[in-house]
């Protein structure tokens, strides 16, 4: 709510250091300019002392915009409108700014407005829609309101006060340095946001409009712990992270992307002490000063945090970044020096594991793992043949064993058959390799460990145009002739199984110990479900982890790695199919090797894609590998697939892919 309103808060920030009695215009309140000036005007002070900006700015701009933006969140526009009129009542009902209310009424407001609308929906006669529209949302708006400004501003207000007490206790007896125990912990696992913007600068606001300026913006936003730590990489690291520290501290201290520096506590978590010692030396130095900002700095840049420091308090903020740095450096630097660990550390695993804590791709990733690799296929950084290929992903049991599968069969038919394929988990390959697939969020971890292999990345792995483009490139470096146009997937579903699929290999047309795996054990008609009801993809995940449940296959916690596993890399697999699975770390919450199938009416986004088909997968060896095998080729075949969609019994989908698996 709070973050994408930063940019009012900066213009509000901007607008008190410039024209408050005490801001920059007025030489810092020495008196430099009249009461009535046009400054004192703008800044509400003097003659103008009820009016101004800076006021009404603090006082309704700002908590209406968020609780506009906490109703828009949960009821789009809608829900907006009612959270915003919701605010106003517990704006009305205090005498401070309500920034902590307005979290609070904006997403009550849309959730509240949201349930309302769900008792009529389809219930209003034609023509009526727009009056009963507006009328519920003014009078429930009017409703909120009310009880905003008699029962909920008192109690947000009490709360606040109380709050702010509890900092000037921590300032007064010198314990505000310890709050860095708990927020740069916090800032590695991304809550920094949540705890900086979500209270943190609430707090600070309250505090900056009675003395014109606020430590709290501080706590979290000082670029000194993370600086410092970048710097002993720089000197005292190794491999990747010695080699993009210094880039990264230039991102870091100047563009204010603190997220930059994650991945490297991450990769060394023994680190976190070097930043909790900065940052409270960073603090201590602010309390000893009695420095802060006017308003918070966002991004965390030292240009932000310049530009934001009060008047007295250049040289408090100045060194309170020099400290830090210098603490973090010295420790970090102690500990990288003193670190008896063979390995450099996996940097790109580190990345993506702060991409995962962050719920999504990081926009300076590339920054630290170089840039992803491009959608053509060349063999840069490989001389000769190639005759060994590996499908990699995270746990090596779901969507690189069906990507191994359609790229195996189309090499097969395009007559390559000294050329290998097989999957396998990142985590055990080693440079041994002559081509490695991975899914594009993957590639950079796979060149850590795989730097001399030719880099192919994908984003669909049923049909994804680089297979062909593979095939190709093995015609020009193998001497092959075959041209790569002629593999389609007619000729791919009608191609041999032979092949190794992470050391066990499949040949003939009966795969030994699961040749009625579609009928048992492995996929159970228990375990179908041709009526799905989930709307959203993590509901998707949530049903087919379920099935498998269900069976007896996994326990719970398998599930939730499910859902760790998409939020990692998605399952998506193309030609309407997603495969989620978990990941390898919950391998033993398996019990058995199963498999679930979901299919949907309606398809399901799934970030961006549309699914019909959700398998589940639990894999507690190699021996699913050979039906995945065989639903990839279901998905190849649109009559398969047509099948599938029309098929009114479990047994019908254990036919189809039984046919399927007979067939190879």
């Amino acid at each position: 709510m709070v973050m994408p309103n930063i940019g009012a808060f900066i213009a509000w920030g901007l607008i008190t250091a410039l024209f408050i009695e005490k801001g920059w215009l007025n030489s810092g309140g020495t008196g430099g300019l009249a009461a009535n000036s046009w400054v004192a005007q703008i800044g509400g002070w003097g003659d103008f002392k009820d009016g101004g900006i800076v006021g009404p700015m603090i006082t309704y701009l700002l908590p209406l915009l968020i609780g506009y933006t906490g109703g828009k969140n949960i009821y789009d526009v809608r829900g907006g409108v009612v959270g915003a009129i919701a605010t106003m009542g517990v704006i009305a009902g205090t005498d401070i700014p309500m920034f902590m209310g307005a979290m609070i009424m904006g997403p009550l407001g849309g959730w509240t407005m949201k349930k309302i609308d769900a008792i009529w929906d389809g219930k209003i006669r034609p023509g009526f829609e727009m009056l009963v529209n507006n009328f519920s949302a003014g009078i429930w708006g009017m409703i909120l309101a009310l009880a905003g400004f008699f029962a909920m501003g008192p109690v947000v207000e009490a709360f606040s006060k109380a709050a702010s007490q509890v900092v000037q206790f921590l300032v007064n007896h010198g314990l505000l340095p310890l709050t860095s125990i708990l927020i740069e912990p916090a800032k590695i696992l991304f809550l920094n946001n949540a705890i900086n913007h979500g209270i943190l600068t609430p707090l600070g606001t309250n505090e900056a409009v009675d003395k014109g300026k606020s430590i709290l913006f501080l706590l979290e936003a000082n670029p000194g712990p993370g600086l410092g730590l970048l710097l002993a990489f720089a000197i005292f690291g190794k491999g990747l992270a010695k080699g993009s520290a210094p880039g990264a501290a230039i991102i870091h201290f100047l563009g204010g992307i603190h997220e930059i520096y994650f991945p490297y506590v991450l990769m060394k978590p023994k680190l976190i002490a070097a930043v909790i010692l900065g940052g409270m030396s960073g603090v201590f130095t602010n309390v000893l000063f009695g420095s802060g900002l006017r308003a918070p700095a966002a991004p965390g840049s030292i240009i932000a945090v310049l530009l934001q420091t009060a008047n007295d308090s250049y040289v408090g903020v100045i060194l309170s970044v020099i400290v830090a740095t210098a603490v973090t450096f010295v420790v970090a630097s102690l500990l990288l020096k003193t670190d008896r660990a063979d390995d450099e550390g996996d940097l790109a695993a580190a990345t993506a594991q702060m991409e995962a804590n962050k719920g999504k791709k990081s926009s300076v990733a590339s920054s630290l793992t170089g840039a992803a690799a491009g959608a053509g296929v060349a063999s840069e950084g490989h001389s000769g043949p190639i005759h060994k290929i590996v499908f990699a992903c995270d746990a090596g049991m779901g969507s690189s064993a069906m990507g191994a599968s359609v790229l195996r069969r189309k090499v097969k038919a395009a007559g390559h058959d000294d050329v290998t394929v097989v999957n396998k988990a990142i985590s055990t390959l080693s440079d041994e390799w002559d081509l490695v697939v991975t899914h594009q969020d993957l590639t950079d971890r796979a060149r850590q460990r795989t730097g001399s292999a030719v880099h192919v990345s994908v984003d669909n792995f049923m049909n994804s145009p680089r297979y062909d483009e593979i095939v190709d490139l093995l015609g020009r470096t193998n001497g092959s002739e075959t041209p790569a146009a002629v593999v389609t997937p007619s000729t791919v579903a009608a191609g041999s199984t032979s092949g190794a699929r992470d050391g066990h290999t499949v040949t003939g047309r009966t795969v030994t110990g699961h040749a009625d795996a579609p009928q048992g054990g492995v996929l159970h008609r228990d375990g179908i479900e041709l009526s799905g009801r989930a709307r959203t993809r993590e509901e998707a995940i949530e049903e087919a982890g379920r099935l498998l449940v269900a069976q007896g296959a996994v326990d719970d916690a398998y599930v939730a790695s499910m859902h760790e596993r998409e939020r990692s890399v998605s399952t998506y697999m193309g030609n309407l199919l997603a495969i989620p699975h978990g990941t390898n770390e919950a391998k033993s919450s398996i019990r058995r090797t199963a498999l679930s199938f979901v299919r949907y009416a309606d398809p399901v986004d799934w970030n961006g894609n549309a699914v019909k088909f959700a398998v589940g997968i639990a894999g507690a060896g190699d021996d699913h590998l050979t039906l995945l095998a065989s639903l990839a080729q279901v998905f190849l075949d649109e009559q398969q697939v047509a099948r599938l969609e029309a098929a009114t019994s479990p047994e019908e989908v254990q036919e189809i892919l039984s046919t399927v698996q007979a067939q190879a």
